[in-house]
């Protein structure tokens, strides 16, 4: 029996390690000795995990929850690193998969090799070239440790080779991402504030924020905002936010009939909002990824992307933190004046099925 242990840090985690618990039990059901067990380094009673969110993507809740939550990533790494030492020592573990950059990931990759156990990183070879963020400072830690680099394109193929990975570490499977995308498709729930909003399909603007630092200076990003408002015309703009980033926009003082900022969403809901926008404008990868999959066109508040195949080949386009370009190109998204989008290679939704088997042929 080969034992696999599911590291998931964060809720977008749970939304790509969906598709290898659905491998991983169709494998099983069709004879395979394989097994999981899902583990969540925060704890059960977490805000940031809606109650749907199990339900929505058909798979259980974790196994096993390490209960860590503090703001300190250094004291966090910590207390990840002894409770998942706890967890090991408990339980036969064969693989450890651990998914994206976080510090959970990053202590949980450390253990598993001091323990003596396969690593393997899921979206390994993801690059930003700043190392002043902490983020890439895990993806170098985790890709350095890994046995399996299971890589979502060919570009990052070549940063972890270039990094001295050994060709035999190294598995182009696809985006993961993408499995869930078209799992659920059919799925998707029309929310009900559409109505109340008087929304139609196509005449609209997502609006998603996340990163800490577009938070840490207001007035940029309140001239980010009316820019977005100030360009989309009669187009209303929906942003679904956090409750911390509900709190910094609302301290803006940003009053506009057409700007609605409504709390988080569940994911089935977030995914036919997004699905049917006119257009999104997001600060998160993720997001930027499921445009390019709906050809949807995207506008990324970033001057850079670890996903740099939805601009080269999706419908993205980066335009740092610049409100007169973000303007300008928002005016463009509003009129439909967009390139074309194309899938990159291997979204094709068999990712997963991709990784379970390299995991069950492999000693």
């Amino acid at each position: 029996m080969k034992n696999i242990c599911i590291v998931v840090g964060a809720r977008p985690n749970f939304i790509k390690v969906a598709p290898i618990i659905w491998a991983i039990d169709k494998a099983k059901s069709a004879g395979e000795k394989i097994s999981y067990m899902l583990v969540y380094t925060g704890s059960c009673d977490d805000a940031t995990l809606e109650p749907s969110l199990f339900d929505d993507l058909q798979i259980n809740k974790p196994d096993v929850y390490l209960g860590v939550n503090c703001s300190s990533l250094n004291e966090l790494t910590g207390m990840v690193m002894a409770e998942f030492e706890r967890y090991l020592s408990s339980h036969q573990t064969d693989v450890v998969i651990v998914v994206d950059d976080l510090a959970s990931t990053m202590a949980v990759a450390i253990v598993t090799k001091k323990c003596g156990i396969c690593l393997a990183h899921l979206v390994a070879g993801t690059r930003s070239f700043d190392i002043k963020m902490p983020k890439e400072i895990n993806r170098l830690v985790i890709d350095g440790l890994s046995d399996y680099l299971f890589t979502a394109g060919a570009g990052s193929n070549s940063i972890v080779t270039r990094e001295g990975a050994s060709l035999s570490q190294i598995y182009m499977v696809g985006n993961v991402l993408i499995d869930t995308l078209r799992f659920n498709h059919s799925r998707l729930r029309r929310p009900q504030f559409f109505d109340k909003l008087m929304l139609n399909d196509k005449g609209y603007l997502v609006l998603t924020l996340n990163r800490k630092c577009l938070f840490s200076n207001e007035e940029k990003l309140k001239c980010l905002i009316l820019s977005i408002i100030e360009a989309s015309g009669m187009c209303p703009v929906i942003a679904p936010l956090r409750e911390k980033a509900a709190s910094v926009v609302a301290s803006l003082g940003i009053d506009n009939s057409k700007f609605v900022v409504l709390p988080s969403m569940p994911y089935l809901e977030f995914g036919y909002l997004s699905a049917n926008a006119r257009g999104v404008i997001t600060d998160s990868g993720n997001v930027a990824e499921e445009a390019t999959f709906n050809n949807v066109p995207c506008i990324t508040l970033n001057s850079y992307t670890e996903h740099i195949e939805t601009v080269t080949q999706g419908t993205n386009v980066l335009v740092g933190e610049n409100p007169d370009l973000l303007k300008d190109v928002v005016a463009d998204m509003v009129a439909g004046r967009w390139k074309k989008g194309t899938l990159p290679d291997r979204w094709d939704g068999r990712t997963a099925e991709r990784i379970v088997r390299i995991l069950i042929e492999k000693n």
